[in-house]
């Protein structure tokens, strides 16, 4: 009778499963006391990723400069002067659609009233009841829209508070930018994939702002206008919404489309509203929609599904400025849980060069790289 080994229990059989079920446990914690701390200190977190974006996309500009000798800390000051500009213009634009966003309310509030008022009849005519009715109305109430504009000044300060943390983060980022280049001198050639990742990180950020910004551009000076033919009100300033809402996906159009649509209504009644929306609704499904993502889809690669929730999700985490980070935002998260792993996951969220590994091919290693990276490609 020979001696055999007893049978390994149950608790012993599925103790290998259990690691990485407990690791994915607290990983899933870790992620959501992230964002909880992420949510409380949304007023220094949303600068923070607007300085990083900016600096990202500004970042190559230091190649060139570098090629011709001028020394390192003269190629950042560009860097940072690049970026100072791109805030510079954004911030002049946004003071003066407040300015004038805040004179036509004072100008257009007797015809809003009366706009309020014709609205409220005709609901009440129709049968929808006063609640409704006053619902409507409450939501349409000039005094409200002049309270809005009474906020400016606060508004105006609390913008002013993060750019000056915005304008601090651009200076330490874009020096440390010239540094993280020289990780792999520093830890050697095993760190290449990921640096490599990083890389293509933030070329697919820099080609989704450059690609959304020329669009903008275009739909911004079609929408003003068409809107300066049809009569509408400061048109410039409407340019300067769409331009904007341009770099929120998917709900972008809509919001840009809101405030000229009712004012449309307000100056010319139901046909002007008609004819903004019909111009509005043109330009997004043939630029936005049939020409914009063929450009963009290979920056982006997020699901469509994917793309919206981020916008729902950034701007609850960190506030308004989420609806505009909301892509980079969810790439470099997908970036960091996923990484080169979780293919199925990569694939679901839109990712379409994730593909199988060939039959037998093993998973887990990076294959080496054949020739080093450049230094320019960061």
């Amino acid at each position: 009778m020979t001696d055999q080994a007893p049978p390994l229990p149950e608790s012993g059989r599925t103790g290998a499963t259990g690691a990485p079920s407990l690791r994915g446990g607290v990983t899933v914690i870790a992620a959501l006391l992230v964002l909880v701390a992420l949510w409380f200190g949304r007023e220094l977190v949303a600068p923070l990723a607007l300085a990083l974006v900016l600096v990202v996309i500004a970042h190559p500009i230091r190649h060139p400069l570098e090629r011709r000798g001028w020394p390192a800390w003269a190629a950042t000051t560009v860097v940072i002067a690049v970026v100072y500009l791109i805030l510079a213009v954004l911030a002049a634009l946004l003071v003066f659609a407040g300015v004038e966003f805040a004179d036509l309310v004072v100008d257009v509030v007797d015809e809003l009233q009366a706009a309020v008022a014709s609205v409220a009849a005709w609901l009440e005519s129709v049968g929808l009841g006063d609640q409704l009715a006053d619902a409507t109305a409450s939501a349409l109430d000039p005094s409200a829209l002049l309270d809005l504009a009474q906020g400016l000044g606060g508004w105006l300060l609390g913008f002013l508070t993060a750019a000056f943390f915005v304008l601090a983060y651009v200076i330490f980022m874009a020096a440390d930018a010239a540094r993280y280049r020289r990780a792999e001198r520093a830890f050697g050639a095993g760190i290449r994939p990921r640096v490599d990742r990083i890389r293509a990180l933030n070329s697919s950020i820099r080609r989704y702002y450059v690609v959304n910004a020329s669009f903008g551009a275009i739909v911004a000076v079609i929408d003003g206008l068409a809107l300066w033919a049809l009569g509408i009100p400061i048109p410039a300033v409407w340019a300067i919404l769409a331009f904007v809402t341009n770099f929120i996906p998917n709900i972008g159009f809509v919001l840009g489309l809101v405030p000229p649509a009712i004012l449309a209504f307000v100056v010319g009644g139901v046909p002007l509203l008609l004819v903004v929306i019909a111009v509005y609704s043109v330009v997004n499904v043939v630029l936005q929609v049939l020409v914009q993502p063929k450009f963009v889809s290979d920056a982006v690669d997020l699901s469509l599904t994917l793309s919206f929730f981020s916008v729902v999700f950034w701007t609850f985490v960190i506030g308004p400025l989420g609806a505009i980070l909301s892509i980079p935002l969810t790439l470099a998260a997908r970036e960091a849980l996923l990484g080169d792993g979780n293919g199925w996951l990569r694939w679901l969220s839109g990712n379409a060069a994730v593909q199988a590994p060939p039959p037998g091919a093993t998973t887990g290693a990076a294959a080496p790289s054949p020739e080093p990276a450049s230094d320019e490609r960061a």
